[in-house]
């Protein structure tokens, strides 16, 4: 793309967001970073393949008594799983406040107790990295924030002030919190979306707006080969709006898109929105101006559901939904995240009885539930907090079945059309961490568990469970990666089968995962277990309680 088309379409978009003087100002800004950033050395990423496979995890997730856990992180990568991992999604990594992380304080510092810059430079020699922008609220005790509570000139109007006559009522967001609270000696009244220490950003001011896009450019600078845009959707503020998917968000987004394209192609935008699909897959746009990837939510539910109930009915139904984006655009799947199970992305699958079950199942496997507030004053379910495997546990069900079916449901992962994305207590087998949400009082922390290296490393060859689950995932990922047909924008197609069964074709490939605990006998067009090596000469292949099998 020309400068000069760049420049025409970055004003076009302005043009939808704001009146004069604010355009041209922003307009001016823009010009002089992106005339800053064509200084720059940018190194190009290559597209996205079926080799393509997110580990998602902490900056201090691995942890070592003789290496920062930047370091450690690397040793674990390079020791354990650099045959499978391409891209590491480094939840924040900068200094922070409160919601382990996500209440960032500087955009731009790593935070010292991790690392620092060289370290991430050490890990982007080896390893893709999707960095978080948490680009909706910063910290109350970030500068910035304490200088808009100075008034300082710039950031005046830095953060979401409240507004006589501004129409809240309907806004939708997940929390239960005041959506405003007061802050400083001149008590002035901010938006917090999330919590009193998560202030909403004012990205209609042209200083802010300017801020964070250097922010996005920066880390493009910096080695990010994603950026996933936390909690994207409540970005645009609008009075008498649900202030959540507003079309000047999505606007916002692709002028981001714009510039990531321009400057760094293949780099990847992905947008992460826990609402029900539909709201979802907003974001991909026309397919090629917003989201590279967007987070599959529904997924993890809908297949926790699936090994509950023995039925894969809402699933197949919904993945038939599921279709090809387009040549550069395509979801980014998971099971377990650091967030719990979010069960809005059900809304229109399952029944409030469907979620019931699951709840209570939950509850019994020493799991906690969140809930957010509605616009009618009603609380509702928001996301279950749990360890993935203790999830999918039913009552009475041994290690061994807990075991099949944790690796089931990652064949269902690594099955749909986009890029798989592991958690990284999913891959190494962990187990829920009740002691740290109870003591806490974070139910997230369920499943944050930090990990010591040594340890860690130890129990993989001696810690039955761990060693099942790591090395069955290993084997998975590894056949999958040398399949064509699980290229990221290969198309799927859901097949009929049995309501036990989830079956899907990609490319030359049949996939088969028994969500039931009998043994099932499928029908097959395929010839040959691409998991075992095995030829199916009848056509006919038996699954085992909780089995799973690649066909081509």
């Amino acid at each position: 793309m020309k400068r000069s088309d760049l420049n025409k379409q970055l004003n076009d978009h302005l043009t939808t967001l704001f009146d004069e003087p604010k355009r041209s100002d922003i307009n001016n800004r823009l010009a002089k970073l992106i005339d800053a950033q064509e200084q720059q050395t940018i190194s190009q990423s290559a597209a996205l393949n079926e080799k393509n496979m997110y580990l998602i995890t902490y900056g201090d997730s691995i942890q070592s008594s003789n290496q920062k856990p930047l370091q450690a992180l690397r040793t674990m990568l390079d020791e354990t799983v650099a045959d499978i991992i391409t891209d590491v999604h480094l939840l924040p990594m900068f200094p922070y406040t409160s919601d382990d992380g996500f209440s960032v304080t500087d955009y731009l510092q790593i935070d010292p107790e991790l690392g620092d810059w060289s370290d991430i430079d050490d890990l982007a020699g080896n390893y893709r990295l999707m960095y978080d922008f948490v680009a909706n609220h910063m910290s109350e005790s970030s500068d910035w924030f304490q200088q808009f509570l100075q008034g300082n000139p710039g950031f005046e109007h830095a953060f979401v002030e409240k507004e006589p006559g501004f129409d809240a009522t309907k806004v939708v967001r997940p929390r239960t919190s005041p959506l405003f609270h007061t802050y400083g000696m001149s008590e002035k009244q901010v938006w917090s979306t999330f919590s009193k220490d998560q202030v909403d950003v004012n990205i209609q001011d042209p200083t802010m707006f300017t801020r964070l896009t250097e922010t996005l450019l920066t880390y493009i600078t910096r080695g990010a080969t994603s950026i996933r845009l936390d909690a994207i959707g409540f970005l645009w503020k609008e009075s008498g709006t649900t202030c959540i998917h507003l079309p000047q968000t999505h606007t916002v987004i692709q002028i981001w898109r714009l510039l990531t394209d321009y400057f760094a192609p293949n780099t990847q935008i992905i947008t992460e929105t826990n609402v029900p699909h539909k709201e979802n897959i907003s974001y991909f746009g026309d397919g090629n101006n917003e989201a590279h990837q967007v987070y599959q939510f529904p997924l993890p539910p809908l297949t926790l559901h699936a090994f509950t109930t023995h039925d894969a009915t809402h699933l197949t139904n919904w993945a038939k939904n599921i279709m090809r984006v387009g040549e550069n655009a395509t979801y980014f799947n998971f099971l377990a995240s650091h967030d719990g199970i979010g069960m809005r992305p059900t809304e229109g699958i399952l029944t409030d009885n469907d979620r019931e079950k699951l709840t209570e199942k939950i509850l019994q496997n020493g799991g906690q539930i969140s809930y957010k507030n509605n616009p009618d004053g009603s609380k509702s379910i928001y996301e279950l907090n749990i360890n993935y495997s203790e999830a999918l546990r039913n009552n009475g069900e041994s290690d061994e079945l807990a075991i099949q079916k944790m690796l089931a449901a990652h064949h269902i992962l690594f099955s749909v059309m986009g890029v798989p994305a592991v958690y990284y207590h999913s891959l190494f087998g962990s187990r829920n961490d009740k002691k740290a949400a109870e003591t806490s009082g974070i139910p997230r922390r369920i499943n944050r568990e930090k990990l010591d290296l040594a340890t860690l490393q130890n129990e993989l060859e001696t810690n039955p469970y761990r060693q099942a689950i790591f090395t069955g995932l290993k084997k998975l990922a590894q056949v999958r990666q040398g399949e064509t047909a699980f290229n990221p924008y290969q198309p799927q197609e859901v097949l009929s089968s049995d309501s036990r069964i989830f079956a899907l074709k990609r490319g030359d490939v049949y996939c088969y995962t028994n969500v039931s605990d009998q043994a099932i006998t499928i029908e097959t067009a395929g010839t040959k277990n691409i998991l075992t090596g095995e030829q199916i000469s009848d056509g006919k292949c038996e699954l085992p309680p909780y089995g799973y099998v690649w066909v081509k």
